[in-house]
């Protein structure tokens, strides 16, 4: 089921029944918004066949390559490419899908690099990624742009309109899912990250208005958490609405929730609030590829808040 993405799959489905697509594209925007789900989509209507059997079983013509301890390694581009070097099982072309693009390290873009430039035989490649700024430019001007934006608060009302949830649930995950399909799935099939979710939004509006010695204090509990990735996950759909409370200022503030209570927006300019999400996003990355310290990266940030 798609939802949101009319535009972006109405081209897609154009490229499909003509038969005219480039081999590499990069579906870039933020994360667990369904760029993925879309991919599996189109490749299934490129294929003219399921991507996965009844038993969740994988298409033998498509490859998926994820991070493994938190990058993308160059032994799997290199089977990547010897994938695709091969003869279509059953379907009209090899396919691949590369989950979180921007993880390759710097030897893994460089040998994917070589393919995108010369690239062998009829297959089609297809980049996901938060964080496209942090791919190779070269890679970046070889492959077709599609850009991916958060469905509308009113899809996802649809989406969960029919789902077993009380209703202040439903607003509440359709608030804070901001947009994002996936992030608003995941809250249904495990209640208990709608509870932490709302325990981190908290913590951080206390946090906000804490001396420098709780913010350090805060950093260093943060740093010893295994959930880090989730919590700067809910820090960024914080400062998200807050900066859409900033460029709307007219609003009452309702359609922003509970995390609007607690913080002084005229204590934040406008930059300020941009500023801040860059650096989440930066620690977010910084953390999940690289051997950081945790700790000290919090703590510099936590000078700016």
């Amino acid at each position: 089921m798609i939802i949101g993405h009319q535009k972006q799959w109405a081209f897609l489905s154009i490229l499909a029944k003509s038969g005219n697509f480039s081999h590499a594209y990069l579906f870039s925007g933020q994360e667990k918004i369904g760029k993925k789900t879309l991919a599996l989509e189109w490749l299934s209507l490129l294929f003219k066949q399921p991507i996965f059997t009844n038993n969740g079983i994988m298409h033998p013509d498509l490859s998926l390559i994820e991070p493994k301890e938190k990058e993308i390694q160059i032994a799997q581009i290199r089977e990547l490419i010897w994938k695709l070097s091969l003869k279509p099982y059953s379907a009209p072309f090899k396919a691949a899908i590369i989950d979180k693009a921007h993880s390759m390290n710097e030897e893994a873009q460089s040998s994917l690099l070589k393919t995108l430039e010369e690239p062998r035989g009829k297959a089609l490649l297809i980049l996901i990624s938060e964080s496209p700024q942090y791919l190779l430019p070269t890679i970046i001007s070889r492959v077709e742009k599609i850009k991916f934006y958060p469905a509308g608060k009113k899809e996802i009302k649809n989406y969960l309109k029919n789902k077993e949830l009380p209703e202040e649930a439903k607003e509440e995950i359709s608030r804070i899912s901001c947009g994002r399909l996936g992030r608003a799935a995941d809250f249904i099939s495990d209640p208990q990250k709608l509870k932490e979710w709302e325990k981190t939004e908290k913590e951080l509006a206390v946090i906000l208005n804490s001396d420098i010695a709780d913010k350090f204090q805060y950093a260093k509990e943060l740093s010893q958490k295994d959930n880090l990735k989730e919590i700067l996950e809910v820090w960024l759909a914080f400062f998200r609405e807050k900066l859409m409370l900033k460029i709307n200022p007219e609003s009452d503030g309702k359609q922003y929730g509970k995390s609007s209570q607690g913080l002084d927006i005229s204590k934040y300019p406008l930059i300020k609030i941009k500023n801040i999400l860059s650096k989440i996003q930066t620690i977010n990355y910084l953390i999940a590829t690289t051997n950081v310290n945790t700790r000290l990266i919090l703590e510099t940030f936590m000078l700016d808040l």
